[in-house]
């Protein structure tokens, strides 16, 4: 009887002894959706001894979970907002921020349509509802459906702010979940419009237009009107697996490769 309690204690110690941690990750679809999950597949492969937990539901996400305690890393498309950023300091924490990379928001039509350029103001305006037709921005008459990420959405705020001089946007665009959504939508509708990360713009039956002539490949992100960076962030500076996985996924010649891979620019 002893001897059975003895190895059934030994059983459990052996089981702690070897289980593997979990990083818990959670935020943004534009890096959760491709960039983060291959990062996480190589550093797993590298042999690091870790379980993965990633939620990809949006930048706002990534801060309400910080705060709750349900998640060691958010990931986002967009800078923290003060009130989120005080709601910490409100509980005596500090959200502190890692630049996971840079982004172009690129503006997608279907490849079928002549408009292959437009300038900052025309996309205000095809946003905001101002414009409607293609036929006033040069291109085949017709309506434009403009498609955009939903109110949880950093690329949502971000986009607003670069693009659209912070205005509302028009009550006839329509709100999708997420880039792959976004992609999908207008690959398949000649009058249709959005904005997807530089990851999502090489799907068949996309063009990326230029912006005020300028257009969303990586070396010109110092040119480009709607280029932004992107970010990870945790309660305090991290420590443990999450640190050891930061540390990697940031500078990691490998992961900065998987990076580009995506489509996405690595830290320098």
């Amino acid at each position: 009887m002893k001897y059975t309690a003895l190895l059934a204690l030994g059983a459990i110690f052996a089981g702690s002894a070897f289980a593997q941690e979990k990083i818990v990750i959670k935020g943004s679809d534009t890096l959760g959706a491709k960039m983060v999950p291959q990062l996480k597949e190589a550093y797993v492969a590298a042999g690091n001894k870790v379980d993965f937990e990633i939620a990809a539901e949006g930048s706002s996400q990534a801060f309400s979970s910080l705060l709750a305690g349900t998640a060691d890393i958010g990931m986002s498309s967009r800078d923290a907002k003060d009130k989120e950023k005080n709601a910490f300091t409100a509980k005596g924490q500090t959200l502190t921020e890692h630049v996971a990379g840079f982004d172009m928001i690129a503006v997608v039509t279907n490849k079928e349509n002549g408009v292959r350029k437009l300038t900052v103001k025309q996309i205000e305006g095809i946003f905001t509802g101002d414009i409607t037709d293609w036929g006033e921005l040069g291109g085949k008459p017709g309506k434009i459906s403009a498609y955009t990420r939903n109110t949880t959405s950093g690329t949502y705020k971000t986009f607003q702010k670069l693009a659209m001089s912070k205005r509302d946007y028009g009550s006839g665009t329509q709100k999708m979940a997420g880039n792959e959504q976004i992609a999908t939508e207008v690959a398949g509708n000649i009058n249709g419009i959005g904005y997807v990360g530089l990851a999502y713009a090489g799907k068949e039956g996309l063009r990326a237009v230029k912006v005020d002539g300028v257009s969303a490949k990586p070396r010109n992100k110092d040119k480009y009107p709607l280029a932004r960076k992107l970010f990870y962030y945790t309660v305090g500076e991290p420590t443990g697996e999450s640190k050891k996985f930061l540390d990697w996924a940031i500078n990691d010649d490998e992961a900065k490769k998987i990076i580009s891979g995506v489509g996405f620019i690595a830290v320098d």
